[in-house]
């Protein structure tokens, strides 16, 4: 049976672009799904009763449908607002009744599918929660940073004084303080947060906490730094020399740095280790952050269901991922 591959993902997805730029050299025609031109140009039919169902989305500028009940795998990029022929016109009471409603009709169309997904929504929603990755992670044999969630300032200090090698704060959300959600210019922060060392100064501020919960560990030293990138049943480890840059030190996401970044080989425990986790969570897809300690000590940070893989592709060409995960794609299978 010839795959029938679904990508629902955004305009501005390049790594979608250059999926399906794979898929279409190995003969594949993806049906794709940009959800902020969706439903604008798109046209829906959903069908069922007590004998099954029947599903077909036309896309209207290229003329091509797909019914939905022929997919063999689906693969799930970017999410974002929905687009409507009369959008402008909505006030804001129909267009956030607009956007649940269409969601609604997207998913319960989706979740009749029964192939392959990477990820499924409901895998990647129940994968997010960083409290919840962290004793997982221990449980598996990861060894993990010491943490703390919390809104009541006096149980900061106490936790601050046992982290020898200092205190990060860590956004429990978007890195980008959620600005993806808001309207263009209504942004505050636009360079969003970081994962940031904690200073004596910023501790005058230290009442803060109460509004929020907030998310702090115990910082470790680093002697290098891992990407570690789950694909079906395929692991790439990328080595980061994080800490060659004064602006990498913390948070190795600063790209405008002049780092190395190089495959590395895992140790086969760790590989095995970093796969089952991820698929714990009946994840296809997973992009983990590992430190490494001076004392060569592989530390978990986090797995993100959704994470870049792109930019390492780029700087370390022979970690082939874009042709692996198309090649799960065609196959429906890890």
């Amino acid at each position: 049976m010839n795959p029938s591959i679904l990508i629902i993902t955004n305009t501005a997805d390049l790594h979608a672009d250059l999926v399906v730029a794979n898929l279409a050299k190995k003969g594949v025609s993806p049906f794709r799904i940009n959800l902020d031109e969706f439903p604008r140009d798109f046209l829906i039919d959903y069908t069922s009763d007590s004998q099954g169902w029947h599903a077909t989305i036309t896309h209207l500028p290229s003329q091509s449908t797909l019914p939905l009940e022929t997919v063999t795998a689906v693969w799930t990029r970017k999410t974002d607002n929905f687009a409507f022929i009369s959008g402008d016109e909505f006030s804001a009471q129909e267009k956030a009744y607009a956007q649940e409603a269409v969601q609604h009709v997207l998913n319960g169309m989706l979740y009749s599918l029964d192939c392959y997904w990477m990820n499924h929504p409901l895998a990647i929603r129940s994968a997010l929660w960083k409290a919840e990755q962290s004793i997982r992670a221990a449980k598996m044999g990861f060894k993990t940073p010491p943490s703390l969630i919390t809104n009541r300032p006096e149980s900061v200090l106490p936790f601050k004084a046992h982290a020898h090698q200092g205190m990060v704060l860590k956004s429990m959300a978007s890195a980008s303080l959620s600005a993806e959600k808001l309207a263009e210019g209504e942004e505050v922060v636009a360079n969003g947060l970081g994962t940031t060392l904690v200073t004596d100064d910023m501790l005058e501020n230290l009442e803060s906490v109460r509004e929020i919960p907030c998310y702090f560990q115990g910082y470790m030293d680093k002697q290098f730094e891992l990407r570690v990138t789950v694909i079906g049943n395929h692991v790439f480890a990328a080595k980061i020399d994080s800490q060659a840059s004064e602006s990498t030190k913390i948070d190795f996401r600063d790209f405008s740095a002049e780092i190395d970044y190089e495959a590395y080989t895992l140790p086969p425990e760790l590989e095995t280790r970093c796969r089952d986790f991820v698929h714990s969570y009946n994840l296809q897809y997973g992009a983990m952050d590992i430190i490494v300690t001076p004392e060569n000590e592989y530390v978990f940070l986090e797995n993100n269901p959704a994470g870049q893989f792109l930019f390492v592709e780029q700087l370390v060409p022979e970690l082939t991922m874009i042709d692996t995960l198309a090649n799960c794609l065609i196959a429906g299978k890890p």
